[in-house]
């Protein structure tokens, strides 16, 4: 009878260890791991379209996460997305002349925005702006337009036999 407890006991930790484990490998993917948010700085840029970007998505330079996206708006006047992204005070030294782009990373397709930085001697500060930016490319635009080319090419060389 004792030694049948001790199985349940260990049974039940193994169980428990079990859900820790699925708990954290759900916060990785949902990308809701902690950040923290001390000594930031917000910079923003426009984008004619950010694809499926989320807020608390990653902001990377040269693959290394350095903040996250804290904001995604839409500039009624420009018709563009704004989007804040919040970078860790520690990578205080992009230059001004930095530029955003959105790629798409991983199996998932969690989308991201890739920062490239310049040549300025200049620092980017709290509410700069980052002006050169490349949208998200979207799947269904490359497609269609890859379609309406094909099709396009395929009327006008008809063969004559």
């Amino acid at each position: 009878m004792h030694n049948s407890k001790t199985v349940e006991i260990i049974v039940g930790l193994f169980v428990a260890l079990g859900l820790a484990a699925l708990f954290m490998l759900a916060m990785k993917v949902s990308n809701l791991s902690t950040f923290s948010d001390e000594g930031g700085y917000i910079v923003t840029a426009r984008f004619e379209n950010i694809g499926g970007l989320k807020v608390r998505s990653p902001v990377t330079v040269a693959g290394v996460r350095v903040g996250r996206i804290s904001n995604i708006g839409f500039d009624n006047i420009t018709y563009e997305a704004v989007v804040s992204m919040n970078i860790s005070g520690e990578y205080n030294t992009l230059p001004t002349d930095t530029s955003a782009s959105i790629f798409t990373a991983g199996l998932l397709g969690e989308q991201y925005v890739a920062l490239e930085p310049g040549g300025s001697e200049k620092h980017l500060k709290q509410g700069g702006e980052l002006r050169l930016t490349q949208s998200a490319i979207v799947l269904e635009q490359v497609i269609g337009q890859f379609l309406y080319s094909q099709a396009e090419g395929g009327g006008k060389g008809g063969d004559a036999k």
